[in-house]
């Protein structure tokens, strides 16, 4: 089986954590058939000096474990004309997927987010006629409520020849906003953890690493220094944290992303609220660096507004910890309560304050935390996901 995997979301020299969870899943695939990227890069003449992410020029070609990825640049307009998105990423993209075609005569076409990607994948598919698969990501929380975004992707769904999802949450969230959807052709498949790269290390070893004290209660935040993430709300709750704990810290680990970069803010608030002694930002690390700062700490915490499936929650599980983030979207789907963590309500300061206190005081069965998250590789998901892709070709056959 031939796969070419299409995303604008994948990891390259320049943004080397952008869409790791998508490398994650698809570089296990690959050891079970033979895979190859196009990956495209959103340009615009100029806009490089509006956003980080238009400034990224990664080489036309490059390879990451053995796989071989396409960075070809796809015209986009900064804030306007998202509607035409998607026509842009298939037109920018058409050539180059033509002539890997002749190179490489995959089988199916696999996208990742359903716009702009999905729906560019499947004008892709039928211009070289060969089925398309989507998976379904957090965005589409976002983007199913724009007028004609949410139109084009639910167009891009009802002509997926099957619909993947890494949380039932998703599935249930299209199909209440209209997406023309059946059973037959939508497969959740979540997403899973690293065993390898995220265990249990010696706590005090990483504290020592970090310049931690070695007793202090730490708490623990990674990912993209952005509105939705919520590590302000974090910041926000500190100096109630503090005066029952008041030695906390609070470790924050992330820079920006393609949705923007808060990190001046962050530190703003941290002086502002006389917290600055007490949080320590990482900045953005390489992701097999994470480990370290999960297991100096001893909760992990992010009120996140939406997400799809937080791949960080399996991450930071696998090395110990429980996780304290809000009850939306397939967050409760990941984190069982009282077992691996706790839920609390978005938009309330009180309930995250007081889930942070319990958490911290509570005595965790870390062993169990962790074997809960050892329950689901991505040797796993590997498999799931190559069994669908052969359904999909036998029912094309």
């Amino acid at each position: 089986m031939k796969v070419l995997v299409f995303t604008t979301a994948y990891p390259n020299e320049q943004q080397p954590n952008l869409g790791v969870f998508v490398r994650e899943r698809m570089s296990r695939v690959a050891e079970y058939c033979e895979i190859k990227v196009v990956a495209p890069v959103p340009f615009f003449p100029g806009a490089g000096f509006l956003k980080k992410k238009y400034r990224a020029r990664p080489p036309y070609r490059e390879f990451q474990e053995g796989i071989e990825i396409l960075h070809p640049r796809f015209f986009l307009i900064p804030r306007f004309c998202k509607g035409l998105d998607g026509v842009f990423l298939f037109l920018s993209s058409l050539w180059t997927v033509f002539g890997l075609r002749r190179r490489f005569d995959f089988d199916l076409i696999d996208a990742h987010f359903a716009y702009p990607d999905g729906f560019a994948a499947i004008l892709l598919g039928r211009a070289v006629r060969r089925p398309v698969t989507i998976t379904l990501r957090g965005t589409i929380n976002r983007l199913i409520h724009y007028p004609v975004r949410g139109m084009l992707l639910k167009w891009a769904l009802k002509r997926a020849d099957r619909v993947f999802s890494v949380s039932r949450y998703l599935i249930d969230l299209a199909l209440e906003n209209g997406a023309d959807l059946t059973e037959d052709r939508v497969r959740v498949i979540p997403n899973g953890v690293d065993t390898e790269k995220f265990s249990l290390l010696d706590k005090i070893s990483c504290r020592k690493d970090l310049d931690l004290p070695l007793e202090a209660p730490v708490i623990v935040s990674v990912g993209g220094l952005v509105e939705r993430k919520g590590h302000h709300r974090v910041m926000e709750i500190l100096p109630a944290l503090l005066e029952a704990y008041p030695d906390l810290h609070y470790l924050v680990v992330g820079g920006g992303s393609v949705e923007g970069d808060m990190t001046g803010q962050l530190r703003e608030l941290a002086a502002r609220s006389g917290i600055t002694d007490h949080v320590h930002f990482a900045g953005e690390i390489d992701h097999s660096e994470v480990k370290k700062y999960l297991c100096a700490a001893d909760v992990f915490v992010l009120p996140t507004r939406f997400e799809g499936w937080a791949n960080v929650f399996f991450e930071a599980m696998a090395c110990g910890l429980p996780v304290v983030t809000t009850r939306v979207c397939g967050n409760a789907e990941v984190v069982k309560e009282g077992r691996s963590g706790l839920l609390v309500s978005f938009g309330d300061p009180d309930a995250l304050q007081l889930a942070l206190r319990k958490a911290l005081a509570h005595d965790w069965d870390r062993e169990s935390i962790i074997s809960y998250a050892y329950e689901r590789p991505w040797s796993q998901v590997a498999r799931e996901v190559h069994q669908a892709f052969a359904d999909v070709l036998q029912n094309r056959g």
